[in-house]
């Protein structure tokens, strides 16, 4: 056994890097380990990939990132696989469309691990040979970036099974939506200048960083997320047939996608069921309320005689709520803090050019990656996106 005391401290460095690094690598693939090999393809819809793809692209990121800056005279494994598996990345050339991913068959997903592991052992010998830390904050991007297609492979999976008639069980048990609350009331945030944004040394994203002040009004926050309950009755008050609590644009949504419950809901001898990675349950009214869009948790609020907070309100109250079940939406559109840079190259595409049309989220949720979640993080969606476990946090 090493002792720890005895190694210099750039060694342990390198030697907690090249164990959260081997420690990400491997969930990905305890993630999949559920699955038959006809599982890793299908992709019933353009913004929810297969797991084949997100095993690819997620060791393409080092490849492309890492390995081919890093590693002098770096040998490719394929080099189609830059154009397979690039995701949105345009300094990196051409790429396959988004909605194409599951019909690329080949390579199969045995070639893809084979892939995965010849990244995994480049990766393991750069990292035990060098001490750049330029090198090292680049590594635990792409940590955190795998990280965070874990939580998309898991919910991108529950929507592709969802158009299975036979409603596919992912693991036993595994139902990611049978949490309660374990607060209640409401949490007061008193009138006052606030700093928001990221303080410290360890890892956040560049949407994180600009920490300024906000001058908040005094406000309430409700501890306790909505629950199924809850929402039932805005269903049963003519909530989807109403246009009076909607946006015009969600409204029109609601007509246009023929909306009449939250996603993965299904009504049978009239009471709900809805989908989960462990089957179809019947609705509990007690269960915190997920899969709903922008759209429907305005107009919830709305009806409820509420509103939802703005991301700095959450943010400000996060140390007295309880929070990390679901993504919760709030009132604030994503926008780049004050002094917010976006640096040269393919990692200056990671966050700011998405700054558009999009509403923030705060917290985390059930399919979060455990050590993934933090007050300051700034998730995004488009308002009618909600197959991620997104939920409903009310403010006054």
């Amino acid at each position: 056994m090493i002792k720890m005391d005895s190694i210099d401290v750039d060694t342990r460095v390198q030697l907690a890097l090249k164990e959260h690094f081997l420690r990400s690598r491997q969930r990905s693939q305890d993630l999949c380990a559920p699955l038959n090999t006809e599982d890793y393809i299908p992709q019933p819809v353009y913004f929810a990939s297969p797991p084949k793809w997100h095993l690819s692209h997620t060791s393409w990121f080092y490849e492309e990132m890492v390995l081919k800056v890093y590693v002098d005279g770096y040998k490719e494994f394929d080099p189609i696989y830059n154009y397979l598996f690039n995701s949105y990345y345009q300094s990196a050339g051409a790429r396959l469309q988004r909605e194409h991913r599951g019909a690329t068959t080949r390579p199969t997903v045995a070639e893809v691990l084979k892939y995965r592991a010849h990244v995994d052992q480049q990766m393991v010998a750069l990292i035990e040979s060098s001490d750049d830390r330029e090198l090292h904050d680049l590594i635990v991007l792409g940590i955190n970036h795998e990280e965070q297609h874990q939580e998309l492979l898991i919910t991108d999976l529950k929507h592709t099974f969802s158009y299975n008639p036979t409603y596919p069980v992912y693991q036993d048990g595994y139902d990611l939506t049978a949490q309660t609350n374990s607060q209640d009331g409401w949490h007061a945030v008193a009138a006052g200048i606030y700093d928001i944004g990221y303080e410290g040394d360890e890892f956040c994203y560049d949407n994180e960083l600009g920490r300024h002040k906000v001058y908040l009004q005094p406000c309430h926050l409700r501890k306790n997320l909505v629950t199924n309950g809850e929402f039932m009755a805005f269903i049963e008050d003519g909530g989807y047939t109403d246009f009076r609590p909607w946006l015009d644009e969600g409204w029109s949504w609601v007509q246009k996608e023929d909306i009449k419950a939250p996603l993965y809901w299904i009504k049978i001898d009239n009471q709900w069921h809805q989908y989960t990675l462990a089957g179809l349950k019947a609705v509990n009214p007690d269960e915190v309320l997920a899969h709903v869009s922008f759209y429907e948790a305005h107009a919830f609020a709305q009806w409820a005689g509420y509103r939802l907070p703005t991301e700095f309100e959450w943010e400000v109250a996060s140390k007295d709520i309880d929070w990390g079940h679901r993504w919760e939406w709030t009132n604030s559109a994503y926008l780049p803090y004050h002094g917010f840079k976006t640096v040269d190259g393919a990692i200056g595409e990671y966050n700011g050019k998405f700054m558009i049309n999009t509403m923030v989220l705060r917290g985390a949720s059930m399919a979060t990656s455990p050590g993934h979640s933090r007050a300051t993080y700034r998730n995004f969606f488009h308002p009618y996106h909600r197959w991620q476990y997104t939920g409903i946090r009310l403010a006054k």
